[in-house]
């Protein structure tokens, strides 16, 4: 098992930044994929971003690319989520997820990751 938790939301207002973190536990030499997924109330699950664990491979969606960066410290395990320019429509809980599976590529459909974090709330006011 992969316990995953999150840290860092809060209210930001619109324009300004949040650096999200997500620590890893348990097995987690298991996991080839680490990222973000986000949640509006009323909204599906959305991919917003991840990486390859063992390699240099991102993948954002369109919506934050530019914007938002991901990165990872091995060491630490531990994923980041650097979100600049944050616009209103970003509002919503942010879930890390890392994917229990052989590499074989960034999923971005949220069924293909297998382990979850409890989410942390980003609030950006206009």
């Amino acid at each position: 098992q992969v316990q995953l938790v999150e840290s860092g939301g809060g209210l930001v207002q619109a324009g300004g930044s949040l650096r999200l973190s997500c620590a890893a536990s348990g097995r987690t030499f298991s996991t080839s994929v680490r990222g973000w997924f986000r949640q509006a109330p009323g909204k599906e699950r959305e991919f917003v971003a991840a990486l390859s664990w063992s390699g240099g491979s991102t993948h954002y969606a369109d919506s934050v690319k530019g914007r938002f960066t991901i990165s990872r410290d091995n060491a630490k395990n531990t994923v980041y989520l650097q979100m600049n320019s944050l616009k209103p429509e970003d509002t919503a809980v942010y879930y890390c997820a890392a994917d229990g599976r052989l590499w074989a590529g960034i999923p971005v459909e949220h069924y293909n990751y297998d382990y979850w974090g409890q989410g942390t709330q980003v609030t950006v006011s206009s």
